[in-house]
């Protein structure tokens, strides 16, 4: 009688210890392990069977931006609980390949299972040398038709979406604009679902412009988009804010886009928030969110729920300005104009972050934690 009590008392208890296990997050990407020094810049998308997969950037010799970094990738059937082993999915030789920007279309006719694009860049120096045009970024993407198992050959857009100026580069592309640092979002990129522009694929980026000026006003946020599957893609209209630099996007509603950007000029700790009426093409005002302190770091905004007046947001970032601590959720229920509801992930020690549904009621949050050492994995019932 006593042994079947105890049973029934554990069985009882089983889900309240899981919860509490996957409450703490769940390391995806360990520094020091499986041939990389060091984990940074995670990127995570939701598949439609309810995968996930997780991106990260391996820098095989250390923490530095730039070096020998690859783009790797763990993927996860069961909502988080377990990840597979490390994939290789986007490289440079030896060289960098990082800021990856996944993000699913879903309404191609030629692929009715979606087809996943990866975005990433590629580059031949430092970010500093490149300020100072002593090298060059590029901009690729490549595809999966197979829930990432497989991926294609990479392209290379950057003619198509950066201003790039460099006549030994390609002889044929000139700009009165000097654009010269480039990187995309990082983190997810996004898909439109409503209005005239459903179905464009748009990716916040930022660029530099110009050699290297004071506080950083040489930065300055954009965003580019395809809206024929990836055939083709345009620039948008520049940030109104210059210093404006990491960016992320999400759909407001009514097919409008609100960007995201981190403030690189540090001299006011909130993000800079530009709202565009034309599907991210141009913006319509910008302003700085004072719901929103940040330390100077990267930011994900994401869509949860589409209506026609307000559409559900959810911001993840070091609510801080103190410094890269403070990894906070919150959610917005009125198209980003106030923030009503947050959860804290985690108090000390944390900087990037993605975010994205894992199913109704619950988001999935990729995070940089333990002073850079690893990437998390961590769930959160938002509907509470």
């Amino acid at each position: 009688m006593k042994l079947k009590r105890f049973f029934i008392l554990f069985v009882l208890c089983l889900p309240i210890v899981l919860f509490a296990q996957s409450n703490k997050g769940i390391t995806v990407f360990q520094s020091g392990t499986e041939g990389y020094q060091s984990f940074r810049i995670p990127a995570i998308i939701n598949l439609p069977n309810g995968s996930l997969l997780a991106f990260a950037e391996g820098r095989v010799n250390g923490g530095a931006d730039f070096g020998h970094v690859n783009i790797v990738m763990k993927k996860s059937k069961d909502e988080g609980r377990t990840w597979s082993r490390l994939q290789i999915v986007a490289t440079n030789k030896k060289l960098q390949a990082g800021n990856a920007a996944p993000v699913i279309d879903l309404t191609d006719p030629h692929y009715p299972k979606g087809r996943i694009f990866l975005f990433y860049n590629t580059g031949n120096k430092s970010e500093g040398e490149i300020r100072k045009r002593n090298g060059y970024r590029e901009v690729w993407y490549i595809t999966s038709i197979d829930n990432g198992k497989t991926w294609s050959e990479p392209t290379n857009i950057t003619n198509q979406v950066s201003k790039i100026n460099q006549p030994d580069i390609n002889p044929n592309w000139h700009h009165k604009e000097d654009w010269r640092s480039y990187a995309n979002t990082p983190g997810h990129a996004m898909q439109l679902k409503c209005g005239v522009y459903k179905g464009r694929i748009y990716v916040a980026a930022n660029h530099s412009e110009g050699g290297p000026q004071a506080n950083f006003t040489d930065y300055v946020a954009h965003g580019f988009y395809s809206d024929d599957h990836g055939k083709t893609f345009h620039i948008s209209e520049d940030n109104p804010f210059r210093g404006s630099n990491e960016s992320t996007a999400a759909e407001l509603s009514c097919g409008r886009v609100m960007m995201n950007s981190r403030n690189q000029r540090g001299d006011i700790l909130q993000r800079i928030v530009a709202i565009s009426n034309n599907g991210g093409f141009t913006w319509d005002t910008a302003y700085f969110d004072k719901q929103l302190p940040d330390p100077v770091c990267e930011g994900s905004l994401l869509t949860l729920r589409y209506k026609k007046r307000n559409n559900v947001l959810a911001f993840c970032n070091d609510a801080s300005t103190r410094g890269r601590d403070s990894l906070t959720l919150r959610i917005s229920y009125d198209n980003g104009e106030t923030w009503g509801k947050s959860f804290l992930i985690e108090a000390k020690n944390t900087a990037y972050s993605d975010i994205t549904v894992v199913n109704k009621h619950t988001l999935g949050i990729l995070y940089e934690a333990n002073d850079y050492r690893k990437i998390v994995f961590r769930k959160i019932n938002w509907k509470k």
